[in-house]
């Protein structure tokens, strides 16, 4: 009768501990290659000013490039971003998707996606993690600004 309750009390604490799906779920966001890679967004091989060759926006885009890259490379952990609508100013009303600075190694920020509004592009990744290369977030200034 004894054996019949130890065997009975092992089987529901083994059985416990295959339901409980929450302790073996990979995070998304882990860094450990035995689940994956946080994605690397990288920068065009060729900045959208270059691409405008001697037009009369070249000027004003150039100035634009300025601005963008040395936003970009004072970013430190703790700064928010507006990665949707405004990136490159503090990230106000207009702002569509936030993002935080949580890691920093060189040319390369990690960001991780806060507080998206439901009609931006970012809406369903938020909480994701993601390096962004300095030039891809230059590229991202310079798109909103229409260049």
């Amino acid at each position: 009768m004894r054996r019949s309750w130890v065997s009975a009390g092992a089987l529901s604490l083994v059985l416990t501990g295959c339901t409980g799906t929450g302790a073996f779920r990979p995070d998304p966001n882990n860094d450990d290659p035995l689940y994956g890679v946080i994605p690397v967004v990288k920068a065009p091989p060729q900045n959208r000013c270059a691409a405008l060759g001697t037009s009369s926006a070249r000027g004003s885009c150039d100035d634009a490039l300025y601005l963008a890259t040395e936003y970009t490379r004072r970013l430190s952990v703790g700064d928010e971003i507006c990665l949707e609508g405004g990136y490159g100013e503090d990230p106000g009303s207009a702002c569509k998707a936030r993002a935080a600075i949580i890691d920093t190694s060189p040319n390369q920020v990690k960001l991780e996606v806060r507080g998206p509004k439901p009609d931006s592009r970012w809406f369903n990744v938020e909480m994701r993690h993601a390096w962004y290369e300095e030039g891809a977030l230059v590229d991202l200034y310079l798109s909103e600004r229409g260049y």
